[in-house]
C-alpha cells in the first residue's frame, strides 16, 4: 500500500472521528448553571474546545488507520469474510 493511500485513509478516518467525537463532553449553559445570553440557542456549548477535539480525533484516526493497514497487510478480514448471503455465502 502506498503512503499516499495510507494518508488519504487517515484523513477520511480523521474527519469521521471528529464528527463522531463532536458531541462528547459538551455542556450547555443550563447544565453548567451559567446564565445564557439573550437570543442564544439552548444547545449552545459553554465553551468550545476545538484543540482537544482535534487531538482526540487525530489519536483515534491514527489507531483506526493502524488497525486498517495491519488488516490490509495480514489479511485478517477479507471480502469473502464479509459476504453474508448469496451464492458465495457459507
Amino acid at each position: 500500500m502506498e503512503w499516499t493511500s495510507i494518508l488519504a485513509i487517515y484523513f477520511l478516518f480523521f474527519v469521521f472521528s471528529a464528527f463522531v467525537l463532536l458531541p462528547f463532553g459538551v455542556r450547555t449553559h443550563d447544565e453548567a448553571g451559567i446564565e445564557k445570553i439573550p437570543g442564544q440557542a439552548d444547545s449552545a456549548p459553554v465553551e468550545y474546545r476545538g484543540g482537544r477535539l482535534l487531538l482526540r480525533a487525530a489519536l483515534l484516526a491514527a489507531l483506526v488507520t493502524a488497525v486498517y493497514v495491519a488488516n490490509y497487510i495480514n489479511g485478517w478480514i477479507t471480502v469473502e469474510d464479509l459476504i453474508l448471503w448469496g451464492p458465495d455465502a457459507g
